[in-house]
């Protein structure tokens, strides 16, 4: 079983990332869950997903339940074996999709209970033996304060030209070491005509592959099409991406 978070700067192609990916592995036979833990929510329409489940966090009856009541003690292990197949819908290639909703921490309507049942959740969801699971992170680091990618095998950072987004990367690759995320990878997203897999290698990320601009990835969103759907050199430069993060996830199991 593998765990992917990708994350990013906002409007870098992560959640297009995320979701072909997660086509793409299903396709080579691993059963998938993809979950949007992105509060914009955009999951379901980069895989194909017409009508995506509710979130997580509209179960409030269903959180107390496991997780404890609002204002009292609450539990850090609760009950989450069953949520794919309560929540979840299936998409194309058997996907299998779960969004788990934004918490209000603001204040003194911190969301214990909710808070403590998505980290349980990301942390256990355990599948088939052949399983993956794509987390579609929200962008920029603020996930990672929650601590929600512990026990991630690889965190992708999708980076652009562009000084923030170079920032971004960095600061990520450093909290993500703060909170035990052993392994980080880049994939830089129309960076052709500006090189930037040597600023990232000299940051200690080393890059999975590159996306070029392409029309086509442009067609599909207009058309409300899967890019995968649609074809074209987009998908192809990430299906090479897919082959090169097994092929590392595979080095680091052998290590």
């Amino acid at each position: 079983m593998v765990k992917i978070a990708v994350t990013g700067k906002g409007g870098v192609g992560k959640t297009t990332l995320s979701g072909t990916l997660a086509r793409m592995l299903a396709r080579d036979g691993f059963d998938v869950v993809a979950i949007d833990a992105d509060a914009d929510m955009n999951l379901a329409s980069s895989i194909g997903i017409s009508n995506p489940p509710n979130p997580l966090t509209d179960y409030q009856d269903m959180i107390e339940e496991r997780a404890g009541e609002k204002g009292g003690m609450f539990k850090f292990n609760p009950k989450v074996d069953d949520i794919v197949d309560r929540f979840g819908v299936v998409g194309p290639d058997n996907v299998k999709m779960l969004v788990m909703g934004t918490i209000d921490t603001g204040g003194s309507g911190c969301m214990c209970p909710a808070s403590s049942f998505l980290k349980a959740f990301l942390r256990h969801v355990v599948l088939k033996d052949k399983s993956a699971v794509i987390l579609d992170m929200e962008a920029g680091i603020e996930h990672l304060g929650r601590g929600t990618t512990k026990g991630i095998d690889l965190m992708i950072v999708v980076v652009e030209p562009g000084k923030r987004s170079l920032e971004t990367a960095e600061r990520i690759k450093h909290l993500s070491e703060d909170i035990g995320v052993k392994h980080l990878a880049a994939v830089i997203n129309k960076g052709k005509s500006v090189n930037l897999k040597p600023q990232l290698e000299a940051l200690g990320i080393p890059v999975l592959g590159e996306i070029p601009y392409d029309e086509d990835l442009v067609r599909a969103d207009l058309e409300g099409v899967a890019p995968i759907d649609v074809g074209g050199k987009w998908v192809d430069a990430v299906a090479q991406i897919k082959d090169n993060m097994m092929q590392m996830i595979n080095g680091f199991e052998q290590q």
